[in-house]
């Protein structure tokens, strides 16, 4: 039935305008760039996605990890592809917003060089501990950060770990040390056997091991509590962080001067698959809350990120590490 359901749409879509002004796009497979390893929450999301966006388009959409430089290797290369999209990008909060601030010589602008398509989903992270600490809530971290300075892991200088990390060191008067690991594979290992005292990491790889007892998840990174884990308080309920609010996202992106009949397609199949409720529920299950959007939504909010983001990285002293 729900194979059935995102199908149905297939006709309406190919039948607009819009597309049948193109008339030849898609007319060969679909590249879709991820700028990280295989296995983690973009590349997952990204190969969730793209079957679904595949029956709907009717041109394979295959996934390809291009790692490195913090995505950017990947950003430039959807940068430098033919505007005709037939070379996508899953961007991420790293590659769209921080890395302008982090980098001072990218060879390009990732708000005026690539299209907004939609923003796919919002990444749910949480603050974690190893399951030794006895810190039952954020309050008690801080608490004990002012007695001494705790470590803080994240996978890699500049993300949303590192960022989150900084922010709670900016708002709580504390100065927690910064850990960079190379990936997310690491830094969970080290805060498993206790080697750092606590991380903003993705409520995906944390889940599990906090039901075995191997961590503890304290709270969320966003703002509101998140309706995958109801459960889990913000970190924002804590007294003087009601403004604490660290969204790890993804959007999906496509060269400069993307005509309209082909933004229209692939926005088209991209929020029709990030609507479909198999998808709904496979990300959901991952901790990815689905959150599609107009090109121009994602426009918008990836300018806000950056504007918002720019003094914490500078104030962190933050280097492409």
């Amino acid at each position: 039935m729900r194979r059935r359901h995102l199908l149905a749409s297939l006709p309406a879509l190919l039948a607009s305008p819009a597309v049948l002004a193109q008339g030849t796009f898609p007319n060969r497979p679909i590249r879709f760039l991820v700028g990280f390893p295989p296995g983690g929450t973009t590349d997952i999301a990204a190969r969730l996605m793209a079957p679904k966006m595949q029956a709907l388009l009717g041109q394979p959409v295959v996934v390809e990890n291009r790692a490195g430089a913090h995505g950017n290797i990947a950003s430039e290369h959807v940068v430098r592809s033919a505007p005709d999209g037939h070379t996508i990008l899953m961007g991420t909060i790293g590659g769209l917003s921080i890395n302008p601030i982090l980098y001072g010589n990218l060879s390009f602008d990732p708000q005026t060089d690539l299209t907004p398509v939609t923003r796919v989903g919002m990444i749910v992270n949480v603050l974690a501990i190893p399951a030794d600490r006895p810190w039952r809530n954020v309050q008690d971290v801080i608490a004990a950060a002012k007695q001494r300075p705790l470590n803080y892991g994240s996978s890699g200088s500049g993300g949303a770990g590192h960022l989150a990390g900084e922010q709670l060191n900016l708002m709580a008067g504390v100065r927690n040390v910064h850990v960079p690991y190379r990936g997310g594979a690491p830094l969970v290992t080290d805060l498993v056997t206790g080697q750092i005292d606590f991380a903003f990491t993705p409520a995906s790889g944390a889940k599990g091991l906090a039901e075995s007892g191997r961590l503890r998840m304290l709270a969320v990174s966003t703002k509101a509590r998140s309706p995958l884990l109801p459960d889990i308080a913000a970190v924002s309920e804590t007294a003087g962080l009601g403004e604490f609010d660290m969204q790890d996202w993804s959007g999906l992106m496509a060269p400069r001067a993307l005509p309209a009949p082909i933004l229209s397609a692939l926005h088209g199949a991209a929020t029709a698959a990030l609507r479909d409720p198999e998808l709904v529920a496979a990300l959901g299950a991952r901790a990815i809350q689905a959150t599609p959007s107009s090109p121009d939504e994602l426009g918008a909010f990836i300018k806000a990120e950056t504007a918002k983001w720019t003094p914490i990285v500078r104030a962190s002293g933050a280097t492409p590490g």
